[in-house]
C-alpha cells in the first residue's frame, strides 16, 4: 500500500482568509484551518508532492519531509507553483536536479514565471534545478514502475490535469469533466476532489456538484479539497455528508492502492 497526505486543503486565499473574521476563519479547531492545495504522496519508497503552491516549504517541514523524489504540477496557478523555488533547499542538501513532471505549455508558463532558473545565458547562481518530465493524457511512469495516468479536466476556461495512480484519483480545481475523462475514473475506489463552497463558481465544483460526480463514479470514498471559508466548519458540515463522503483537512492521511487495475 501507498499513503497520501493532504498537505494543503484550502483555496488560492487559504483559510483563515486574510482580515477575515467569519465563523470559519475564527474557527479554534484546527481541521478549519487549511493551507494551498498540495498532496504528498509515498509510493514504493518514493516521494513525490502534487504541486508546490506559496505553502510548500511550511507544509514540508510541518510533515517532517527532507528529500522528494519529483513533483507532479497540475496546471500553473501560482497557488499551485509559487513555492517552485524551495527546492533549493532539497538541490544543495541532495545535490540533485529535482525531477518535475508537467505538460510542455505548463513548463513554457514557469520559464516565464521563474526566468532566473530557467534562462541558461542569464541564470542566477544558486538557483533550483530540476529535471524536466512531459506528459500529456497518455500514461506515464514514475520510478518502481508506478503509471500514472493523467486526468484531463476544465477549470474554467482553463485546461488542467488530476492523476489517477492505481485505485486513487486526485482532481483539483476542476469545473467540467468531460465526456472523453470519465472512463479514465472508471473503477476507483477512492476520489479526491474540489468542493470549492455550496454557491455557484465559475472554474470550481460546488458542493452538490461534487457530491453527484461521486454518485456518477459509483459512490467511492471521497475526500473534498480546496475548500473556501464559505464552505463552513468542519465539525458543522462533515456530519452532514454521506457515509462515503468527508471534508479532507490538513495533514490527513489515507492509504491507497498503487498498482494498476
Amino acid at each position: 500500500m501507498a499513503k497520501f497526505t493532504f498537505l494543503g486543503t484550502g483555496t488560492s486565499t487559504g483559510i483563515p482568509l486574510l482580515g477575515c473574521r467569519c465563523h470559519t476563519c475564527t474557527s479554534p479547531d484546527p481541521r478549519d484551518h487549511r493551507l494551498r492545495s498540495s498532496a504528498f504522496l509515498e509510493v514504493e519508497g518514493h516521494f513525490y508532492t502534487i504541486d508546490c503552491g506559496p505553502d510548500f516549504r511550511q507544509q514540508l517541514l510541518r510533515v517532517g519531509v527532507s528529500n522528494l523524489s519529483g513533483i507532479l504540477f497540475t496546471h500553473g496557478h501560482r497557488d499551485h507553483t509559487a513555492g517552485l523555488d524551495d527546492i533549493r533547499a532539497i538541490n544543495f542538501i541532495h545535490d540533485k536536479a529535482l525531477p518535475i513532471y508537467l505538460t510542455e505549455e505548463l513548463l513554457e508558463q514557469l520559464k516565464f514565471d521563474f526566468r532566473y532558473m530557467f534562462d541558461e545565458n542569464n541564470k542566477y547562481p544558486g538557483v533550483g534545478e530540476v529535471e524536466i518530465h512531459h506528459f500529456d493524457d497518455k500514461p506515464f511512469f514514475l520510478p518502481k514502475d508506478v503509471t500514472v495516468q493523467p486526468i484531463p479536466v476544465w477549470h474554467g476556461h482553463l485546461p488542467v490535469h488530476g492523476f489517477r495512480i492505481g485505485n486513487l484519483a486526485y482532481i483539483t480545481d476542476a469545473s467540467i469533466i468531460p465526456e472523453k475523462t470519465w472512463p479514465l475514473l472508471e473503477g476507483i475506489e477512492i476520489l479526491i476532489i474540489n468542493a470549492l463552497r455550496d454557491a455557484p463558481h465559475h472554474s470550481h465544483f460546488t458542493v452538490a456538484q461534487a457530491i453527484e460526480i461521486s454518485e456518477q463514479l459509483g459512490n467511492p470514498t471521497t475526500y473534498f479539497t480546496h475548500i473556501a471559508h464559505q464552505f463552513g466548519r468542519y465539525a458543522e458540515r462533515n456530519p452532514q455528508f454521506p457515509s462515503n463522503i468527508q471534508m479532507a483537512y490538513d495533514g490527513l492521511t489515507i492509504e491507497f492502492d498503487p498498482s494498476w487495475t
